[in-house]
C-alpha cells in the first residue's frame, strides 16, 4: 500500500522589503512521504520570495522526475520559471534552462558546499541563478512547522524573518550565481 501525502496549508504574511512587495499568501503543500520538513519549507521559502508571478505553483515535486520543486507557466503553456530546490545535477539543470525561459535554484543541504565547489564551473555556462540558504537557519524554520500554519516573513538585504506562535527564526541565504 502506498503512502500518502501529508497536507500542510499555510497562511503567510509577506514584506519584501527587497521589492517594496507586500502580500497574504494562502498555499497548500502536499508532502511527499519521503520529503523532509526542510526541503518543503525551502520550497515555501522559495514560493515567497518569487511571488507574486502569476501562475507559479508547487509541482508534483519528488513524485515526478521531470518536473522541479516550482513553476511559472503562461496561460498558452510556456514555462517562464524553472525552480528546483537541493543540489540537482548539472544535466537536469542544463535541460531546465533549454525549456524554461528563467531557472532558479534553491540549495539549502548541509552538503551544498561541496555541491556547489564541484559543479560550480560547469553551472557557469548556464542562465541560471544559485541560491544557497544557510542549513541552520532551514532547520530552525523546520522546526516551528505545524500542519496548518501562519507565518509572517520578512525578507531584507540577504536574510528571511520568519515568526510564527510557536516562535521565529532567521534565514539568511548567499546568491551563487545571477541569472545573465
Amino acid at each position: 500500500m502506498a503512502l500518502k501525502p501529508t497536507i500542510y496549508k499555510f497562511k503567510a504574511a509577506v514584506s519584501d522589503m527587497n521589492r517594496d512587495y507586500y502580500d497574504a499568501l494562502s498555499l497548500t503543500f502536499a508532502q511527499h512521504p519521503s520529503e523532509t520538513a526542510e526541503r518543503m519549507m525551502v520550497q515555501v521559502l522559495a514560493y515567497c520570495l518569487n511571488a507574486p508571478l502569476e501562475g507559479l505553483t508547487f509541482t508534483k515535486g519528488l513524485n515526478d522526475n521531470d518536473e522541479p520543486a516550482l513553476w511559472a507557466k503562461s496561460l498558452d503553456d510556456q514555462l517562464l520559471l524553472w525552480i528546483d530546490v537541493g543540489e540537482p545535477a548539472f544535466e537536469r539543470i542544463k535541460k531546465a534552462t533549454r525549456i524554461a525561459k528563467k531557472t532558479k535554484v534553491y540549495s539549502f543541504n548541509s552538503k551544498s558546499d561541496v555541491w556547489w565547489l564541484q559543479g560550480e564551473s560547469q553551472f557557469k555556462t548556464l542562465a541560471l541563478e544559485v541560491v544557497r540558504f544557510d542549513w541552520n537557519g532551514i532547520q530552525a524554520l523546520a522546526k516551528l512547522v505545524e500542519r496548518t500554519l501562519d507565518f509572517s516573513v520578512t525578507f531584507s538585504g540577504d536574510t528571511a524573518y520568519i515568526a510564527t506562535a510557536k516562535g521565529d527564526c532567521e534565514v539568511h541565504w548567499e546568491v551563487l550565481q545571477r541569472n545573465e
